[in-house]
């Protein structure tokens, strides 16, 4: 062969078994063998991302790899009277065509649920230009021309957290729930119409402390959900475990009466994970995954000093509150799961340049990742803890841009495990360079490629699209294989494949 043509196709893998490689065009593919043949996932029309192992089989020189987002800048001010410095524990919602902001507002340390804590509201038409608007719902600071949606609640305002619930024959005036509490008082459950005018559910907790067997539980943000793959509710909350903070999971039927609580473990590539102090969970359904929750939780490093005296003087933080540094990580967890997979052990927000974001509890991620365009999601992180600048910033994302399965120049490959799927086309979310591409091979469960789906009949998938429907010489019908065990194959170079569904997708 000709050196210059060998070189150029140096890319393509040898294994021990035999290797067949199929012609096309500029971009060669090389044949993985699957691997034995295993009990079928249902899969349905559900989209699949590429954030952990749950169904890859074998990879072949393909990596997962943890795509960080993109620093969008300042998006919110804490800057009123009632609001402060100490603003945390934000929560994004959202509602139709509109976006809802739930955050604490403090200006001034205190005792975990003193009465000086409200929940403040912002809202936003697309997730960038945000607005508070002039409830007048409760005096504060002298006054009622504010954005406070809760005040003289103690200690619910310390960290309360809502939802939209999305069960189905949900009574108007509870289509909004929240928890909010602390050690002293349990979590109490309180309901909205509107997700502006709350009201209790009950008086007394929905989970309260005397069922929670650890010395110190609560004093974080904690959240529910409607899960909807579970078909029950979800609450994840913060406690403390061998003197480390931790995370623990109850369920619900009604909201009200609620399972013993759960620890959640940590597993890192099918092994154990490094355990280590998680202030906030911030676990939720993937709104274009629901069967997936991806939590993208609050890293505390207690005791990691950066600042010396001087520079924190010079940022003007509360100088109890530059001791230690925090980041954001990117775990998640499957229906019914008590365990969260930390595919990635490096963060996923890392703090930024300057002082101001070296202090304790800052970069603090708020509840849910929502889309704000038509190829972008975003996730909002509280910034300058304890500082004058306390803001709130938002991070953007392709959509199901967490991570990715990735090949480089020289190509790999990806089997998944058996699985069965509803639908009549496959699309792809993916990107890959001008040279390189994306094949699929669909193969029964044994690994043998199906005649009209090989490697040899696949279309070459090159460009960087959201949803892309793949196609073989024959087309891209694939319903003769609906409910059929089977195997994708992914043969890549020099690509990114972040998601697959199955369905009934329009062409492009």
């Amino acid at each position: 062969m000709n050196p210059k043509l060998l070189s150029r196709r140096r890319w393509m893998l040898s294994t021990a078994a035999s290797t067949l490689v199929v012609a096309s065009g500029s971009v060669r593919y090389p044949s993985f063998a699957g691997g034995p043949s295993a009990e079928a996932q249902p899969i349905g029309s559900r989209r699949e991302l590429f954030v952990d192992e749950a169904l890859v089989e074998t990879r072949d020189d393909v990596d997962l790899v943890m795509h960080r987002p993109r620093d969008e800048g300042q998006v919110l001010a804490f800057d009123k009277p009632w609001e402060g410095g100490f603003s945390a524990y934000a929560t994004v919602i959202r509602d139709g065509d509109r976006l809802r902001l739930y955050y604490r507002g403090l200006g001034v340390a205190g005792q975990d649920g003193n009465r000086s804590e409200t929940t403040c509201y912002a809202e936003s038409t697309d997730g960038i230009v945000w607005t508070k608007p002039n409830l007048g719902l409760f005096e504060v600071k002298g006054t009622r021309e504010n954005n406070v949606v809760l005040a003289d609640a103690a200690p619910v305002t310390h960290n309360f957290c809502p939802m939209l619930d999305t069960r189905e024959g949900i009574p108007a005036d509870q289509r909004y729930k929240a928890l909010g509490g602390t050690v002293k008082s349990g979590l109490i459950a309180w309901v909205s119409a509107d997700g502006t005018h709350w009201r209790r559910l009950r008086e007394q907790p929905v989970i309260s402390s005397d069922r929670v067997p650890y010395p110190h539980f609560f004093d974080s943000q904690n959240l529910a959900f409607w899960s909807a793959a579970e078909q029950q509710y979800v609450c994840y909350f913060r406690v403390f475990h061998d003197k480390i903070r931790r995370i623990a999971r109850s369920v619900s039927d009604d909201f009200v009466e609620w399972s013993a609580p759960v620890l959640m473990g940590y597993r890192h590539r099918g092994g154990e994970s490094p355990i280590e102090h998680l202030y906030t969970n911030q676990t939720h359904p993937y709104f274009r995954a629901p069967h997936l929750y991806v939590s993208i939780a609050a890293r505390f490093m207690p005791g990691r000093q950066v600042l010396s005296d001087e520079q924190a003087q010079a940022i003007h933080v509360n100088p109890r509150y530059f001791k230690d540094t925090s980041d954001a990580i990117l775990m998640t967890s499957r229906p019914g799961s008590e365990v969260y997979d930390r595919t990635f052990l490096s963060s996923f927000v890392r703090p930024g340049i300057g002082a101001h974001n070296w202090v304790s509890r800052t970069n603090y991620p708020a509840l849910n990742v929502v889309q704000t365009g038509p190829t972008e999601m975003s996730l909002y992180v509280n910034q300058d803890y304890a500082q004058p600048t306390a803001h709130l910033r938002r991070y953007s994302m392709r959509l199901d841009g967490f991570a990715s399965a990735r090949a480089d120049y020289h190509g790999g490959a990806l089997v998944t495990k058996p699985l069965t799927f509803s639908g009549s086309q496959l699309a792809l979310n993916f990107a890959t360079s001008a040279a390189g591409g994306i094949r699929v091979e669909i193969q029964d469960a044994s690994g043998k490629p199906i005649p009209g789906y090989t490697l040899a009949e696949s279309r070459e998938q090159i460009g960087n699209e959201i949803e892309r429907v793949v196609a073989w010489k024959s087309g891209s019908d694939v319903s003769a294989l609906a409910g059929r065990p089977v195997r994708l194959r992914f043969v890549m170079k020099d690509a990114d494949l972040y998601a697959f569904q199955f369905g009934d997708v329009a062409s492009p």
